[in-house]
């Protein structure tokens, strides 16, 4: 255990990730909380894939996370509700909630046979009164300024009709790189009387915060049919469809699967290098499964992946014969979309490969490399196809004269070339 601090202070620095400042976006505050999810529990094994999305008659949200420090803690969390934007809404405690905001976190197992020693924390989301944005706060004993995570949520509670057409994707796009969402609203049910600025839409990509588009405008307004049309014509509007994701699968470190190269055994935790990826640019549309850039936590080498799964550091690398104009991200759910420090990757000149290494638990995950820059293509390195499969989801929010809140009255999903 001393080895396995050692080296992760060496590769990861301090366990604390400087100063914790509350932020409104699914982030952890500490090293050793590790393998966040949140999901709508359906008992089924692949429920971890699904947005942190419930119907307002169905809440059943399931928070479940790691803590690397082995033993048991006094945890807590608290849940803030948030405007359309997530910035904090002007509502009271007792606006949303049944019961005083603080919840304790009681369910918890010990992890079983693996060389990092970890507890594993379940809580089940309690139930709002009100549709909308939520932020899930977690932190140690009552101290709510000793942060742990914080974790979005949605509920909503559907009194808009979505309308889409024929030709909301595919080839009638402006670009072959692009995927263009045609749909109306239909709020005939809702007490509106300006449309503009009482209703606002978002649309994400692939559960996908880091490129959201949000406050979208309709294309036209019917008030004679009280709908709202959003057609993206021109393609500042559209979404670039990027390419189906790169995936590693080391769900048994026995055996591990595909993409995955060399498992250093010699130390432990162990050191797994993925298969060195190269630029798909200028390479044509391949279709194969992915997870929409998400993860799957399982253990084939033992049956309870949420207690038996091991943590191995794995290196991602990027082979390059020059360092590419702007930053190279390693992004994914596997790290909260992340585009800081943390995701940015390392170039190796005397090997012209771009490398990264994350501490993660065995599993089955989704990735891709982002390129940033002032003027460059984010999909450099990826290619961007219209054919790639996705998931959208559109969120319609309305805010009421009571309470004065930003309300989530519409949530569709849009699959574009589901398979």
């Amino acid at each position: 255990m001393r080895f396995f601090v050692f080296a992760f202070i060496i590769l990861f620095g301090p366990t604390a990730l400087g100063q914790k400042k509350l932020a409104f976006a699914d982030k952890s505050y500490e090293e050793e909380i590790r393998t966040v999810l949140l999901y709508p529990r359906l008992n089924d094994s692949r429920d971890p894939l699904r947005p942190a999305v419930a119907a307002i008659q169905n809440q059943n949200l399931l928070l479940e996370f790691d803590d690397l420090q082995g033993q048991r803690s006094n945890y807590y969390v608290k849940i803030i509700h948030c405007n359309y934007d997530w910035t904090k809404s002007s509502l009271m405690d007792l606006d949303f909630l049944m019961d005083y905001n603080e919840f304790p976190i009681n369910e918890y197992d010990a992890s079983s046979s693996t060389s990092v020693p970890y507890i594993h924390y379940y809580f089940q989301v309690p139930p709002v009164k009100l549709p909308g944005n939520y932020l899930l706060v977690a932190y140690r004993e009552s101290d709510e300024n000793d942060l742990l995570l914080t974790k979005r949520f949605m509920i909503f509670d559907n009194q808009v009709n979505l309308i889409t057409d024929s030709q909301s994707q595919g080839l009638g796009n402006l670009s072959t790189s692009n995927q263009q969402l045609n749909f109306k609203i239909n709020y005939s049910r809702l007490d509106v009387i300006n449309p503009m600025e009482s209703i606002q839409a978002s649309i994400r990509q692939n559960q996908r915060w880091d490129n959201v588009r949000m406050k979208v405008a309709p294309s036209f307004i019917r008030e004679d049919r009280r709908e709202l049309e959003y057609r993206f014509f021109d393609q500042d509007n559209q979404f670039k469809a990027g390419n189906e994701f790169r995936f590693v699968d080391f769900r048994s470190l026995n055996f591990p699967g595909r993409n995955t190269g060399k498992l250093d055994r010699s130390k432990r935790p162990f050191h797994l290098s993925v298969l060195t990826d190269k630029s798909r640019e200028h390479e044509v549309y391949s279709q194969y499964p992915d997870f929409n850039g998400n993860y799957i936590i399982e253990n084939l080498d033992n049956r309870d992946g949420a207690t038996s799964g091991d943590y191995v550091f794995v290196t991602f690398t990027l082979a390059s014969t020059l360092p590419v104009t702007g930053n190279v991200h390693l992004l994914g759910a596997l790290n909260n979309w992340d585009h800081s420090s943390e995701s940015k990757m390392n170039f190796v000149s005397n090997k012209n490969i771009y490398e990264k290494t994350l501490f993660l638990k065995q599993g089955w995950y989704d990735y891709q490399y982002w390129v940033e820059g002032k003027s460059e293509d984010s999909f450099a390195l990826e290619g961007s196809h219209f054919q790639t499969e996705n998931l959208y989801e559109v969120f319609i929010y309305y805010r009421p004269f009571r309470p004065n809140a930003d309300l989530l009255v519409g949530y569709f999903q849009l699959p574009v070339n589901s398979r």
